[in-house]
């Protein structure tokens, strides 16, 4: 199959590997865009929707790649990723030379590397593009997206990333791995901000002041972040931990960035307590506990659920 997207071609074929809180929503904003899809996940009713809008199902990963242009996989581990490029049902086994794979999995950059490296003969368009913004984002085809590879790969397929994601937020990073290297620091940051947070509302409450009084006190300071002022509110107004996104992946977010710091041998001593910190919530929430609940563990300090009332929030966001 053709690999080309030019303006007022066919569109390409996506294959799509990966149905779930994500790759779901990110496949049904492919189809609003126009996009003919082949997709599969481990789970087949995971598909029924995007079957239902017009999907063909394909039993393996091979068969994913041999029926499109552009294969992309959204997978929850690098062993997954691995798992399904390689083998006899594999990626490689149905791409064709000169085909094109994106890995938006939150991953390292060993397996795309492998691949690059055992299969230079074929002349394979490999990228990484993992995303941030949650399943909100992809669900309303709003992502972040941050791409390491080829600038003219990425020009090439800058359609297919404006269909699940938000133009002015595609950003090309650099060569390739440099978007796995993008995406975990934002991870590693994020759940740095939840910690830190939480300690801080949690000590200041505890210390007699007002939660609203406090959190507003933040956001007027040097200290503000995207984070106190508004991710936060999830828990603050809703007691949403974000249940779309498990503890357990987070714990594997946070552990892949510390390996990635030590591979290229910097010192991560506040990333290695906060992910301690992730595993300790993960141990008594259970791993399918949303990614917020390190927040619960301070709570739990304080005997009482830290909530706003509604009239502190009527101004926020």
């Amino acid at each position: 199959m053709s690999t080309t997207s030019l303006p007022g071609a066919e569109l390409p074929v996506i294959g799509f590997i990966g149905l779930g809180s994500m790759g779901s929503g990110m496949v049904r904003n492919l189809q609003k865009a126009g996009y003919r899809l082949v997709v599969t996940d481990i789970r087949r009713e995971s598909a029924d929707e995007a079957v239902a809008a017009g999907a063909t199902w394909a039993d393996t990963a091979a068969a994913v790649a041999t029926g499109s242009d552009v294969v992309i996989t959204m997978l929850p581990t690098p062993r997954h990723v691995s798992d399904v490029v390689h083998g006899s049902d594999g990626i490689l086994a149905g791409i064709a030379d000169g085909g094109t794979w994106i890995d938006m999995s939150t991953s390292v950059p060993d397996v795309a590397d492998r691949v690059r490296g055992d299969e230079a003969h074929r002349g394979l368009h490999i990228l990484d593009a993992p995303v941030s913004g949650m399943s909100v984002g992809a669900a309303n085809g709003m992502l972040q997206i941050f791409v390491g590879g080829d600038a003219d790969d990425v020009d090439r397929l800058r359609p297919v990333f404006e269909a699940m994601g938000d133009p002015d937020r595609i950003l090309h990073v650099g060569r390739h791995g440099a978007g796995y290297a993008v995406k975990l620091m934002i991870n590693q940051l994020w759940f740095s901000h939840l910690v830190a947070t939480a300690e801080v509302l949690a000590v200041g409450t505890a210390a007699g002041v007002d939660l609203g009084v406090l959190r507003d006190s933040l956001i007027a300071s040097p200290a503000n972040s995207n984070f106190i002022e508004r991710d936060v509110l999830s828990i603050l107004e809703n007691g949403d931990y974000d249940e779309g996104f498990a503890i357990a992946l987070a714990c594997k977010d946070l552990g892949l960035s510390v390996d990635l710091a030590r591979s290229v041998g910097v010192p991560t001593e506040l990333s290695s307590l906060v992910e301690q910190v992730y595993r300790r919530a993960k141990a008594s929430y259970g791993d399918r506990a949303g990614e917020m609940t390190p927040f619960k563990l301070y709570e739990d300090l304080l005997g009482t659920s830290l909530r706003l009332e509604p009239a502190m929030t009527a101004a926020a966001v």
